[in-house]
């Protein structure tokens, strides 16, 4: 009961990381049951309709129930210790924020207990697919119903973690010696309220159509378009809302284990500003081959938005250059992100290109470079997150050899599963098809895609193996540091945290206070040298 109730923001952080790690596992296996179908010719195991509605609720769940939320838990736990706010501003708002958010995203799946299943118009509910005529099923109006309530839950998050960090920052805390994390958080928020009102707007207009025939989305008003634009004016800060965060987390535990500070730290609050900026200018990439949009602007804003995150880029890479790096599992999955993040990035910057998205629209490339950039941030970034606050979370280190199995297992298993899809994309194999022919020459490559994607679903098995046994025979963490070289604030109290976070606050004189704290002969030359 104490849980259900509770309004302390760590134990909130907590249920959203398992909440978010749970539809991760669902999702997961609906990506499994696809892979499956798709391994050979013909049909094996689904319908094309049960493959519709897969690959839609695959699609919602990863997006919407397991990445929205994982990076709520992050931000509930760790931007109030590294700011040294005792909560966050709102406790009991948080606390609803979080049961909309459980109890919208709950709803939305729920359309599987349905007589026709659950939504199976993907997760774009393109406009005229979603109306009542061609989606007659009640699964469809639980996912508009259900997302519009996660997304309340989100709104108040964002208004919540803004009030937080502008209003209850420790004396000292300036804005600019606020850790990198906090600034994404921040910036994240921001963006969560300009676009997740539009999501909701367009949501109950949409079952305004279905209900009560108000034709807003007709294709002969030109609604169908509309309906593109107002999507894609969400969904496309949607994929920098995912990714900011986790930017964040990466930008945290790359300066501990290069034993430096970070490089550049003002230039790479200026690229997360301009990239948050920029992300809602470039929704119509989505919308090259509809013929309805300026393509010189769009691709040009797209291809401008590659400079922002390659400046972030050189900073991380700046940070390790002649540092003493150490390649604990936090470290190996931070690099893993960023290898697998380059590619993504590459492929963005192809298809940025409206002659090259013309012949690659809709196809498995599409699908492909999705996942480099949305998995290479999220899972990889979210597995740096865990081993390296786990500590800071349950007072426990988790097992290292373990984690590396973990990450090599997961990183083959990725590889193998997505970087053939570019080429199967290349060779027209259209996205969300259920079946192919033989003749098409598409099942080599489908076949290793899929024996990757079990793999990969097998590499979270050592992970499940780690919390349990750190949980059950890890040795509690002595110090505050059990990393030795923590620069922000989380790292100056005890693992966990007391109730109210802080006994008492170290002095603020830099953007690392919990290094100066530990190493004060260092900080002294950091100081002399500014």
């Amino acid at each position: 009961m104490e849980w259900l109730t509770t309004t302390d923001h760590k134990k909130i952080g907590t249920m959203y990381l398992v909440s978010a790690f749970v539809f991760f596992i669902v999702g997961g296996l609906m990506a499994l049951m696809m892979r499956a179908e798709l391994a050979r010719p013909g049909l094996q195991i689904m319908s094309n309709e049960q493959f519709n509605q897969a690959f839609t609720m695959h699609g919602s769940i990863m997006l919407l129930m397991f990445a929205m939320p994982l990076f709520t838990g992050f931000a509930n736990w760790i931007m109030p210790l590294q700011i040294g706010a005792p909560d966050v501003a709102f406790p009991r708002l948080n606390m609803l924020a979080f049961w909309l958010f459980l109890f919208g995203s709950s709803i939305a799946a729920f359309g599987f207990l349905t007589p026709d299943g659950a939504a199976d118009f993907g997760w774009f509910l393109y406009a005229p697919l979603s109306d009542a005529v061609h989606s007659p099923g009640l699964g469809a109006d639980l996912w508009i119903m259900g997302v519009a309530l996660s997304g309340f839950g989100s709104i108040l998050g964002a208004v919540n973690f803004i009030t937080t960090i502008v209003c209850m920052r420790a004396p000292g805390m300036t804005m600019f010696r606020m850790p990198i994390f906090v600034w994404n958080v921040l910036l994240t928020a921001l963006l969560v309220l300009i676009v997740f009102p539009v999501l909701a707007a367009a949501l109950f207009a949409l079952e305004c159509d279905r209900k009560f025939g108000s034709h807003i989305f007709d294709a002969a008003n030109g609604g169908a378009l509309l309906w593109q634009h107002l999507f894609w004016f969400f969904g496309h800060p949607e994929v920098y809302i995912l990714a900011l965060p986790f930017f964040g987390i990466v930008s945290e535990v790359i300066p501990v284990f290069s034993r430096k500070p970070m490089f550049g730290y003002m230039g790479l609050i200026a690229a997360t500003v301009a990239i948050a900026g920029l992300s809602v200018t470039v929704w119509a990439h989505h919308m090259y081959v509809t013929g309805g949009v300026l393509l010189p602007f769009f691709s040009f804003m797209t291809f401008l938005i590659a400079v922002p995150t390659g400046v972030k880029f050189f900073n991380w890479i700046g940070t390790m250059w002649k540092g003493s790096l150490s390649f604990e599992t936090p470290m190996l999955w931070t690099v893993g992100f960023l290898i697998t993040f380059v590619f993504g990035g590459l492929t963005g910057v192809i298809l940025a290109s409206p002659p090259m998205d013309f012949h690659l629209s809709d196809s498995y490339f599409v699908v492909a470079h999705f996942h480099y950039t949305v998995f290479g941030t999220v899972v990889y970034a979210m597995f740096a997150g865990f081993h390296f606050w786990w500590p800071k979370f349950t007072g426990k280190m988790l097992d290292e050899r373990l984690g590396k199995i973990t990450f090599w297992t997961l990183t083959v298993g990725f590889h193998l599963t997505f970087l053939v899809q570019h080429w199967l994309g290349v060779e027209g194999m259209p996205r969300r098809y259920a079946d192919y022919l033989a003749a098409d020459g598409f099942t080599a490559l489908n076949t290793l895609s899929t024996i990757g994607a079990f793999l990969l679903g097998l590499s979270i098995l050592p992970f499940f193996y780690n919390v349990w046994k750190t949980a059950k025979y890890g040795k509690p963490v002595e110090t505050d540091d059990p990393w030795g070289y923590g620069r922000s604030l989380e790292w100056a109290t005890s693992c966990p945290p007391p109730r109210h976070n802080f006994a008492r606050l170290p002095l603020i004189r830099s953007e690392s206070p919990a290094f100066d704290l530990h190493h004060p002969e260092i900080a002294e030359l950091e100081a002399a040298a500014r």
